[in-house]
């Protein structure tokens, strides 16, 4: 799970996150399944006021769009796991 805390607004001129909604549950893809649910899935922009927070799966397909303005869009980015590794080091939470 991933959350996004946004520390100033995000509007559609400073490059919003854009998201393709329910790619998650496609499960890992290459590069060309990617590409494909770029053309057949319509994205969303995800603005909100400062101090909003977007949840996501890491597996939904992402990214940012381009700014149209010189305005901040600074966010804290923060991703949890019931279990991840580490070199090779497999760490399970608490």
């Amino acid at each position: 799970m991933a959350l996004r805390v946004h520390l100033d607004d995000s509007t559609s001129h400073n490059g919003p996150l854009r998201v393709l909604p329910g790619t998650h549950t496609l499960g890992v893809l290459s590069d060309e399944q990617i590409r494909d649910a770029v053309r057949r899935i319509d994205g969303v922009a995800c603005t909100l006021e400062r101090g909003g927070v977007v949840v996501m799966r890491p597996l939904l397909i992402h990214a940012s769009s381009k700014a149209t303005a010189e305005v901040s869009r600074r966010v804290l980015h923060l991703e949890y796991a019931a279990v991840t590794t580490f070199d090779g080091l497999r760490l399970r939470a608490a």
